[in-house]
């Protein structure tokens, strides 16, 4: 099948121009000036996006779906997650799969493949969360390579789950480095960090902004610096996840200006939300923002550093850290966020957000100033493709490149609320936030899938990604 996308305003992360895109079957075959006519006329689809963008599918390199935490699952599963991220303009996501103790990184890889084999509306990649650090499994993460998995996450959060201790995430960090692959970490002090919970409960200071309170910007920062220093002495690439103190950005930017290979990764909510305007509310509706790294205090100037951090390259991502949790209860999966009613420390962490992302940055980014056209390309789309190994393939607008194409209209505003998203969740956290400019039409390799606000693709139409090296490696 052939379709031409004919009239629109090309936008990539280097570029901008009025042209018409050309594709045959899955791919992008030309790029042209005055040549819609004539490909209409042997085209099976013509697409008419004048006044419009004609962008690359957006690639969000961190959800996390239908995985198990806080004795509950994320209520999103690979088919409603994705079909989610479709409407919003998402083409492709790398999830987490998770080593548990006790198993191979084997066994964790294909138990989150077979729940996402057959089940996503949009191509899908995996990270390896390493939850159990020995000889076997270093000898492991080299052996993945072979099925496109060339990111391993580790955490220096959550003792007694996920927690890895410095020896253990150094090892790990010496196999990357070895192997060419990268090291994802979650930045923050899990040690000192329960200490902090423990005492707050003791104290009877059990309202969700407690969750904020116990991880102040220090335990981020600090395990910034320490996952810094212990990358540069094993020379590892190093990719921090989901940032959100000012702090641990100012880390990450000394290393950086070193000429270490050192990354960061930010979301939405960090610069959208903050502790005074969304968790320190009357009653429990601040659990509804409860996700870790924690949203911060705005007094506090996190946010306003993070888009400068953004704006600088000094933070290079913007994902998700997608992991939504019913906020009342649920028929399927009963009590979710409430569980922490009475107990902050018992919420589960995690929000939505893989729909709304790519809109919400263009509001806040590009509507209001703070990020250029090809910025808000770059960060949403094309320098997740080139971190995560899926560049061109993914992640831009060029010939040979996979026909992941969103036709983008800055000349439709819509309200985000409840009835305006598509997730299997019961809240948004960007609820009332008019958006000037809306995903008009998706393509998924070549497909339309999203068109006049219905999901028009297929259970099953996203294929798996088996991803190369962070091409940013110097």
């Amino acid at each position: 099948m052939t379709t031409v996308i004919k009239g629109g305003t090309i936008v990539t992360a280097t570029e901008m121009m009025q042209a018409n895109v050309l594709i045959d079957g899955e791919k992008v075959v030309a790029i042209a000036q005055g040549s819609a006519q004539t490909w209409a006329e042997g085209a099976d689809r013509v697409i008419d996006a004048t006044g419009k963008y004609v962008v690359p599918g957006a690639v969000d390199v961190h959800t996390h779906f239908e995985l198990p935490f806080g004795g509950t699952y994320v209520s999103d599963n690979f088919e409603t997650g994705t079909r989610a991220a479709a409407y919003g303009g998402t083409t492709s996501v790398v999830d987490f799969a998770v080593q548990v103790k006790g198993e191979t990184i084997r066994d964790g890889f294909d138990n989150w493949m077979a729940k996402a084999e057959g089940n996503c509306a949009i191509d899908y990649g995996f990270h390896m969360i390493v939850g159990d650090i020995n000889d076997s499994s270093l000898k492991e993460m080299q052996a993945m390579i072979d099925d496109g998995v060339t990111t391993f996450k580790l955490f220096m959060a959550y003792p007694g789950v996920l927690y890895s201790d410095d020896g253990e995430i150094f090892r790990a960090m010496q196999q990357a480095a070895q192997d060419g692959t990268m090291i994802m970490m979650h930045a923050e002090n899990g040690i000192a960090i329960d200490v902090l919970r423990e005492q707050a409960v003791s104290r009877g200071e059990t309202d969700p902004k407690y969750h904020t309170v116990t991880r102040p910007p220090q335990t981020e920062s600090e395990a910034v610096h320490r996952a810094l220093a212990l990358a540069e002495v094993a020379g590892a690439p190093l990719y921090v996840v989901h940032m959100s103190a000012k702090e641990g950005v100012h880390e990450l930017t000394l290393a950086r200006d070193r000429g270490q290979n050192a990354f960061g990764e930010t979301c939405p909510h960090y610069m959208h939300l903050s502790v005074e305007d969304d968790i320190d509310v009357p009653g429990f509706e601040g659990a509804k923002y409860v996700c870790s790294t924690p949203i911060r205090f705005r007094s506090e100037g996190h946010q306003d550093a993070l888009w400068e951090a953004l704006a600088r390259n000094d933070l290079q991502v913007v994902s998700t850290d997608h992991a939504n949790f019913f906020y009342d209860d649920d028929e399927t999966l009963g009590r979710q966020k409430r569980l922490g009613e009475g107990d902050f420390t018992l919420i589960p962490n995690g929000l939505p957000g893989v729909e709304e992302r790519f809109q919400v940055m263009y509001q806040s980014g590009v509507v209001e100033g703070r990020l250029s056209l090809n910025r808000w390309i770059e960060v949403c789309c094309t320098a997740p493709a080139k971190m995560m190994g899926m560049y061109p393939q993914k992640g831009t607008i060029a010939v040979g490149s996979d026909a992941d194409i969103v036709v983008f209209d800055p000349n439709t505003s819509f309200v985000y609320g409840k009835d305006t998203i598509h997730g299997n969740i019961d809240y948004t956290v960007y609820d009332g936030m008019e958006i000037s400019g809306k995903v008009d039409t998706v393509m998924s390799r070549g497909k339309v899938i999203v068109e006049n606000d219905n999901y028009v693709g297929d259970k099953g139409h996203g294929q798996y990604l088996k991803r190369g090296m962070n091409q940013y490696l110097v």
